[in-house]
């Protein structure tokens, strides 16, 4: 049998540090106080402070939990380890190599978060995707896109909520808005944030010609109870309704009721056609637009306008963050961390986290830290 005596030891020692960093003897103290909180019969009646509590107690106890498994897990597969030596008994050795590689994700997966520290790292994320120089071809990207993100958000068991799809003239789409609601989706979502240049043979083009085709992604986190802090006065507002168009089912409901915000004094605009009602999509519309001014505040606060938001730039040539490129050669590369995967196919399919996980090393190296 191989030796995993150094294996052992190393995953031994990151699971101690990972109870370190995230403080886990701390955790569990919180957690018997939350526990408390929350089984209070009058928790609901302050809904804003019910949330604030039952989430504080999600993430505590998943934090408890995961190194509690992982030291069962690490103790198991030692156990099978020592049982395979005193028995020369080979066969477990499969078992322990899973444990181990699945320990080792984990623990990456783990350690890729303590490098996170913005404020809102750990807040769900309204992300938006717009198509721009190609044509049709940049559109049928755009929605190349909108189907990766969707389904990078679904391998993480993260929930989706698409709120507007503009259709493309004639084949994707325009734009697309939609939040994605897990632990650490903004954070992890921020090293998508740019210009995605697509090379390829164009299926629009009846000679078959290369065509290169842009898009771009871009996000704000989704504020909870800061967002009521952010004053919005109805006469800085236009708000129009109108019918959604486009594919309906797969990408959202076809409505009488979808409304458009736009806030005159910024010019930001706002949309949503997904809920049931025409109030429920103004509800959320205006939800969106809150999460937007706070952060244009935040931004003008630290007087750096693209500190959150990410800097603005054509979505076009010489502005982009990563290539697609699917011809002549089959490559994704980005063009920040020189990061580069051959499998375009599974990058498509939503395998982007070597991508999220080499950009916030990268990012945390440039900070010095």
């Amino acid at each position: 049998m191989q030796d995993y005596s150094g294996q052992l030891g190393s995953i031994e020692r990151r699971i101690h540090e990972a109870t370190q960093y995230l403080g886990v003897e701390r955790l569990k103290g919180e957690l018997v106080e939350l526990e408390q909180e929350i089984s209070r019969p009058d928790l609901w009646d302050d809904p804003d402070n019910a949330r604030h509590l039952t989430t504080r107690f999600g993430r505590a106890k998943d934090d408890v939990d995961l190194t509690t498994n992982m030291t069962s897990m690490l103790a198991d597969a030692r156990a099978l380890y020592e049982l395979g030596l005193e028995e020369s008994d080979d066969s477990v050795e499969t078992e322990i190599v899973d444990l181990l590689e699945s320990l080792t994700r984990r623990l990456d997966a783990l350690e890729l978060r303590a490098l996170f520290s913005g404020d809102y790292d750990e807040s769900d994320a309204i992300c938006e995707i717009h198509s721009g120089e190609g044509g049709t071809d940049a559109q049928d990207w755009a929605e190349m896109m909108l189907r990766m993100y969707l389904r990078w958000a679904e391998r993480r068991g993260f929930e989706v909520e698409l709120d507007e799809v503009s259709p493309g003239q004639e084949a994707g789409i325009q734009s697309a808005t939609f939040i994605v609601k897990g632990r650490f989706a903004y954070g992890l979502l921020g090293a998508e944030r740019g210009v995605h240049r697509l090379v390829r043979i164009s299926p629009f083009d009846s000679q078959r010609r290369r065509q290169t085709s842009f898009a771009s992604f871009d996000l704000v986190p989704l504020l909870g109870d800061d967002s009521n802090d952010v004053e919005i006065d109805d006469k800085d507002l236009r708000v129009d309704t109108y019918r959604s168009s486009g594919a309906g089912g797969q990408h959202v409901n076809v409505t009488d009721s979808a409304v458009r915000i736009t806030h005159l004094p910024t010019g930001i605009v706002v949309s949503c056609q997904n809920e049931r009602s025409q109030h429920q999509n103004k509800a959320r519309a205006l939800q969106i637009l809150a999460s937007k001014l706070a952060e244009v505040a935040r931004q003008e606060r630290i007087e750096a306008i693209n500190s959150l938001g990410g800097p603005k730039s054509d979505i076009s040539w010489g502005s982009q963050i990563r290539s697609y490129v699917l011809a002549p050669y089959r490559m994704v590369k980005d063009l920040r961390t020189d990061y580069q995967v051959g499998n375009v196919d599974g990058v498509l399919d939503g395998d982007l986290d070597g991508f999220m996980d080499s950009f916030v090393r990268w990012q945390r190296g440039k900070l010095g830290t």
